[in-house]
C-alpha cells in the first residue's frame, strides 16, 4: 500500500508540473457564408462543422439569406448591411466570406462595387457563377436569373476592368463536373488562386469535406 501511495503522488506531481495542452486557437476573423440561387443557412451544416472542427467558435461562423428571385444589386446591399452587423458585434476589422453559386455574383458586386474590398480579408468562391452560366437560361422570369446569364450588364460589369480588386485574397474552387455553372470554367477569376477539382458535382460542393477543408486552411493562410 506504501508503494502504491508514493507512485500515485509521484504521478500527480508529474501531472501538476506539466503543461497543460492548449485548446486549438480560434482562427480570430468571422466567416460568413453566402448561398446560391434557391439557397438558405442550412446549405452551410457540412461547412459549419468542419469549419468548427478546425478551431473556429460557432460565435465566429454566420451565414447570410437573400431574396433569390429578387434583385443581385439589392442583396449585395444587403450583404453590405449584414458585414457591418457582423464586424459590430464581433469587433473584427475585417471578415471573410465563403460563397456557392450565384452568392458569388453577391459577394462580388459587395466587393467591387460598394467598396466591401476593404473590409473581407479572404473570399473563397465555391462553385461560383462569376461570369454567369446559361443554366440560368431556365429561371429568366427572375431578375436574378437575368443577372446571372452570361453576357447580362450584371456581369459585364463585374468582369470589366479588376476581376479581384484590393487587398483581398481571393480563391476559387471548380470542377468540370459541375452540371450547373456553364461552362464550369466561368468560376474563375482573373488574380485568383483557382483551384481545380476534378470531379465534383454543383450541390456535391456543399458536403465535400475535402474542399471545404481546403477553404478553411486558405482562410487561415
Amino acid at each position: 500500500m506504501r508503494r502504491l501511495a508514493v507512485l500515485l503522488a509521484a504521478v500527480l506531481a508529474a501531472l501538476t508540473l506539466s503543461p497543460a495542452v492548449p485548446a486549438a486557437a480560434a482562427p480570430g476573423t468571422p466567416v460568413i457564408f453566402v448561398h446560391g440561387y434557391t439557397g438558405s443557412a442550412s446549405n452551410w451544416t457540412t461547412a459549419i462543422s468542419v469549419f468548427r472542427a478546425g478551431g473556429y467558435a460557432s460565435s465566429e461562423l454566420f451565414a447570410y439569406e437573400y431574396n433569390s428571385y429578387g434583385n443581385n444589386i439589392a442583396n449585395a446591399q444587403g450583404l453590405a448591411s449584414y458585414v457591418n452587423q457582423v464586424r459590430s458585434r464581433t469587433g473584427a476589422a475585417q471578415v471573410d466570406i465563403v460563397n456557392h453559386s450565384m452568392g458569388g455574383l453577391v459577394s462580388l458586386w459587395y466587393l467591387k462595387q460598394l467598396g466591401g474590398s476593404q473590409y473581407v480579408r479572404r473570399l473563397a468562391s465555391i462553385a461560383g457563377a462569376n461570369h454567369g452560366t446559361t443554366y440560368a437560361g431556365a429561371c429568366l422570369i427572375y431578375v436574378t436569373c437575368q443577372q446571372m446569364y452570361p453576357g447580362s450588364s450584371f456581369i459585364n460589369t463585374l468582369s470589366s476592368g479588376d476581376e479581384t480588386p484590393g487587398n483581398t485574397r481571393y480563391g476559387t474552387w471548380y470542377s468540370p463536373c459541375d452540371g450547373i455553372i456553364i461552362p464550369y470554367t466561368s468560376t474563375v477569376l482573373s488574380g485568383a488562386t483557382n483551384n481545380y477539382v476534378a470531379c465534383q458535382t454543383h450541390i456535391g460542393f456543399l458536403t465535400d469535406t475535402i474542399t471545404l477543408t481546403q477553404i478553411r486552411s486558405f482562410l487561415a493562410s
